[in-house]
């Protein structure tokens, strides 16, 4: 039985599918750097894992095709989210 899981689907695998994604794991507060693995994201309160082993692998999958089909491009799609986090308005 795999269990819940938070981790949203990705929809598409190009920039708007990479873009809407990195948002949904941003407003579900699971928001974490494209290069971290997320095995090693840590909850902020330091009780453990962010994520659960399922979790951590569906998260993977989802990188892991973004990266194929985006290469670097994956950054760029993950910024405005990560500035909107942080409450960096960006210029238009």
């Amino acid at each position: 039985m795999v269990g819940y899981s938070r981790i949203p689907e990705l929809k598409s695998v190009d920039f708007d599918g990479a873009l809407f994604w990195f948002a949904e794991m941003q407003v579900s507060g699971l928001m974490f750097h494209p290069d971290d693995d997320p095995a090693d994201i840590i909850r902020a309160d330091g009780a453990g894992s962010m994520f659960s082993a399922h979790e951590e692998e569906e998260a993977r999958s989802v990188m892991a095709r973004l990266f194929d089909a985006l290469h670097d491009d994956v950054y760029a799609a993950a910024y405005p989210v990560v500035m909107n986090g942080f409450r960096v308005r960006l210029d238009a």
